[in-house]
């Protein structure tokens, strides 16, 4: 690879890293499995550098992500561990949003890997349907519908219809 396209690789990892390491936590629920996803994502993207730069980087990488969290899943799908205090992210807050924070996370790792998955992408990196469905191989329509059941999903098994967080739809 060429030293110019090397930097470009550089300054894109730089750009997005924190981002596609929230979105490789939040469908996987590991800081380390998270960390796993991305390095082997970037790893790929790098192989093909000169080529994914021309279009779309992070949504391929993304697309990388999702990918490898679904072969995850298949592999590990009995393994499966629940979140552990340390494995809430986000900077120190209020105790009452910490733990607002750290229900609904819980409440998205029990979710199907496909709501899961359409809803970190749809909400939590706030792509649009197109895109979500296009990162996912599918329709439109299926991505509203698994982010219709998966938000259902998060109302029943949460408290967070009585309180103000944008997941609800209440506020947004």
């Amino acid at each position: 690879m060429q030293a110019r396209d090397e930097r470009a690789f550089e300054e894109f990892v730089a750009r997005t890293g924190d981002r596609l390491l929230r979105c490789a936590f939040l469908l996987v629920g590991e800081r380390a499995a998270a960390e796993d996803l991305v390095q082997g994502a970037l790893e790929r993207t790098y192989r093909h550098w000169p080529r994914v730069s021309a279009g779309q980087p992070e949504a391929y990488v993304r697309k990388a992500l999702v990918n490898a969290a679904a072969s995850r899943w298949r592999r590990n799908r009995i393994r499966e561990v629940p979140l552990g205090p340390h494995d809430v992210v986000g900077p120190p807050d209020h105790a009452d949003h910490l733990l607002a924070r750290d229900e609904l996370i819980r409440a998205l790792m029990t979710l199907p890997a496909r709501q899961r998955t359409v809803l970190v992408l749809r909400y939590f990196d706030d792509l649009p349907e197109a895109e979500v469905a296009a990162a996912l191989g599918c329709s439109i329509g299926s991505v509203k519908t698994h982010a219709s059941r998966g938000l259902a999903r998060l109302r029943a098994s949460t408290e967070l219809a009585d309180r103000s967080l944008p997941m609800t739809g209440r506020n947004s």
